[in-house]
């Protein structure tokens, strides 16, 4: 009995693995200039234009800013805890853009702190800066915005619009430190850096940073808008400087968080507040 081997396959019909082939690595260039239109695009690029309809709309109306009010950190339902879900969602909501910004400058350098100085490095030092540029921002600010206002040309600001219930505060102060964050990590990090990327000058950066800043407080009139861009200025300068933004944080956050729980705490209480 003999045995018969099977039958070969033709080489061409054998099952095989394609063979790879090179592929050339195709390197895109930056696109900074789309980054900033889609990150300002999703936060306060377009918040600067609905503050500037609103101002608009207010100037043009019989007596004008000398008879508008304007509500920070209004409730959003008069059930507690939907309010304060919705408190929170709208911090949350707050924060993701500058949580964006970090993460399309962590993907173009290696720098520590995304390049933007954003580390804990010699902490207590940002800390005492955050301070002082607190305390030097803020109190010629209420100032500006109590002669704004009694010039006409500043609205009546209500810094807190929420019930006198338990997380009242504890609110207040996550709005605080989310303005901090939002805008320092976008209007300061993210754009300066981005610009400076554009080979823009650094005075022409800061003039365009402080502006946008200033016309998303138009809401508040007239001095919301020069105070604001005065502070956008110093702050541009700063991290100009500096390349630190944690101190430009903690400024902000503390302006704020003085601001709102000041209010709620002392209105009706002190005649002027």
């Amino acid at each position: 009995m003999t045995s018969e081997s099977p039958p070969q396959l033709d080489e061409d019909l054998r099952p095989h693995k394609p063979t790879p082939q090179p592929v050339d690595e195709v390197v895109q260039p930056p696109r900074y200039g789309l980054e900033i239109v889609l990150v300002l695009g999703v936060s306060l690029g377009i918040s600067a234009i609905d503050s500037l309809i609103n101002f608009a709309d207010i100037q043009t109306q019989r007596g004008g800013f000398a008879n508008a009010t304007a509500t920070l950190n209004q409730a959003a339902s008069p059930r507690a805890w939907v309010d304060l879900s919705y408190q929170l969602l709208s911090v949350a909501n707050g924060v993701m853009p500058a949580l964006l910004a970090l993460y399309v400058l962590s993907r173009c350098t290696r720098l520590p702190g995304f390049g933007i100085g954003l580390s804990t490095e010699n902490l207590g030092r940002q800390v005492a800066q955050g301070l002082g540029l607190a305390a030097v921002i803020g109190i010629p600010g209420l100032g500006l915005v109590a002669l704004a206002r009694s010039l006409g040309v500043n609205a009546d600001i209500s810094a807190s619009g929420l019930a006198d219930i338990w997380y009242r505060y504890p609110i207040l102060i996550l709005d605080g430190i989310q303005n901090g964050v939002l805008e320092e990590i976008v209007m300061i990090g993210f754009l300066l850096t981005r610009l400076r990327q554009l080979d823009w000058t650094p005075m022409r950066a800061i003039l365009v940073s402080a502006l946008i800043r200033g016309s998303y407080h138009t809401y508040q009139g007239i001095g919301g808008f020069v105070g604001n861009f005065v502070m956008g200025a110093i702050f541009g300068y700063w991290f100009t400087r500096t390349r630190r933004v944690l101190p430009l944080v903690i400024a902000h956050s503390v302006i704020d968080i003085v601001s709102f729980v000041g209010y709620a705490a002392l209105h009706n209480r002190v005649g002027w507040i």
